[in-house]
């Protein structure tokens, strides 16, 4: 399944869990597992908390201090910060289904990681059925 994603700045996470659920629900899976992956150099998966906002702005933040936008890098498109913050954060996350559910933590969402928007972007969802 294709899952399409519009940010709005050009860092930003953005909670796809309940889109990610809904294809799972949808593919009649129940038990297994899902990937949710991301084609793009600039952007990435994880998975962290969604019950306080401001971790999310945390995480960007820190992120922009280990790979600040004005970082002297040689990559002519001036993304280069993007890179590396998507190369850290990884571009995919794999989720256990149990019961026709998506196995997260109490406080645990799934986030596409945007570091060089705003753009329109995809992911890839993949439910893969459990032996």
């Amino acid at each position: 399944m294709r899952l399409e994603v519009r940010t709005t700045r050009r860092e930003e996470l953005v909670d796809v869990t309940g889109a990610v659920a809904r294809a799972v629900s949808e593919s009649g899976v129940a038990s297994g597992a899902v990937l949710v992956s991301s084609p793009h150099t600039t952007a990435g998966i994880l998975i962290n908390e969604n019950a306080d906002p401001d971790v999310a702005t945390d995480l960007i933040a820190g992120l922009s201090r280990i790979a600040p936008e004005a970082g002297g890098w040689r990559h002519a498109e001036g993304n280069s910060d993007a890179h590396l913050k998507t190369a850290l954060v990884g571009t995919s996350a794999l989720v256990p289904i149990e019961g026709a559910r998506l196995v997260l933590g109490t406080w645990q969402a799934v986030y596409f990681a945007e570091f060089d928007g705003p753009r329109s972007r995809h992911l890839h969802v993949s439910v893969l059925p459990g032996s």
